[in-house]
């Protein structure tokens, strides 16, 4: 099986793989014990939280681990304009319309505290247009929240710019990075981001495991998402998966070495030119920057129906996101874009692998043209 789905979840690394085995045979004393072995925990906890916001220009003490992007999405929003310190008379927040569908969930939790949202559209290249969200703004506005890289398109949204309108008026920025981070430099400063969410699976660490950071958390009151005994800053209870984050820390450091390789292959590139070569028609959604590892592509001749069924064992390929991909509808991210239904069911979210090698481009190319009319 050719795996074509990175974007909804990486294999875990080889690396990741041992570093669990240990961490499991190692680690497994609660790290809010006092006794050694708690103590060893909660010392690879604190290694791993240091680790991590190292990577992102942050503090150690602003890092809080969660299950992973979509807790740490809830947390963003809930546990920030939900705390008693927050001010009440905000009541307005401004997203996108090509966001992970969590976010929306969460938009519709808050519509029915009195909230009012608005929805940026995307513009032709898939990206949220700085003017947009600054013309969106008001007095009331409580929270921004675009996500740095598309999940579909694969597209970086300016986050830094973006960013600094929401720092010059005095209004919170958040940022789900699940598919940036370690694919792309991030620096919380740089980006003027307050809070952003992480997710370990995103770069071959394991699921269940993701995190969140919070500018200046410790001088900050926030509503607890899950009430326990003040694990993470008193904002999730819960003993603390410490196994998992060892893995989610091995994932940090040796995903970047692996992603620079495989960049260098340019295999996105590669597969576009042997379109070309074929002259199979096509079209690549998200004309904006986008990572060199996912791609948005509408093969307008192409007998995609013919194409899944003809090709299920051979390999594994994504029409939208995992989310959006058991649904009958088409995926919201393409109906942002003006596709109608006929255009989307023609459209696929080809994410590579790290391993990935031109044979098994080559292989898709073939299938791609023997479905194509």
């Amino acid at each position: 099986m050719i795996y074509f789905d990175t974007a909804a979840s990486y294999p875990l690394l080889p690396e990741v793989k041992v570093e669990l085995a240990s961490a499991f045979n190692t680690h497994y004393a609660n790290s809010a014990s006092t006794h050694n072995l708690g103590e060893i925990a909660a010392n690879e906890l604190e290694r791993v939280r240091e680790l991590l916001a190292d990577s992102i220009g942050a503090y150690p003490s602003e890092i809080v681990f969660t299950s992973g992007a979509t807790e740490s999405n809830n947390i963003a929003f809930k546990s920030l304009l939900l705390s008693e310190s927050f001010d009440v008379s905000k009541k307005h927040i401004i997203t996108s319309q090509i966001e992970h569908k969590c976010v929306f969930a969460i938009c519709d939790y808050f519509k029915s505290l009195g909230f009012e949202i608005t929805y940026i559209k995307p513009n032709s290249d898939g990206l949220i247009d700085v003017a947009d969200v600054k013309n969106a703004l008001r007095p009331n506005t409580a929270l921004v929240s675009i996500m740095h890289v598309n999940n579909e398109l694969g597209t970086i949204n300016p986050i830094a710019e973006i960013g600094q309108v929401c720092f010059e008026n005095n209004i919170l920025f958040h940022s789900d990075a699940a598919q940036s981070y370690r694919k792309v430099e991030i620096d919380v400063d740089d980006l003027n981001v307050d809070v952003m969410s992480f997710s370990a699976h995103k770069i071959g660490g394991p699921k269940g495991i993701g995190a969140i950071y919070i500018r200046d958390l410790r001088h900050k009151h926030l509503l607890p998402v899950i009430h326990g005994a003040g694990q993470e800053d008193g904002l999730r209870g819960g003993t603390v998966a410490v196994p998992l984050i060892c893995a989610f820390g091995k994932a940090i450091e040796a995903f970047p070495d692996y992603y620079d390789s495989f960049k260098n292959i340019d295999i996105k590139g590669y597969f576009l030119d042997c379109l070309e070569k074929e002259e199979v028609p096509y079209v690549v959604n998200g004309g904006g920057k986008s990572l060199p590892s996912c791609l948005s592509i509408t093969l307008y001749k192409t007998n995609t129906g013919l194409l899944i069924r003809e090709y299920e064992n051979l390999f594994s390929l994504a029409q939208g996101s995992a989310c959006s991909s058991k649904t009958i509808e088409p995926s919201h991210v393409l109906t942002a874009l003006g596709m109608n239904r006929e255009t989307a069911d023609r459209t696929f979210r080809i994410s590579f692998p790290l391993d990935i090698d031109k044979f098994h481009v080559d292989e898709l190319l073939k299938a791609i043209k023997k479905a194509t009319v």
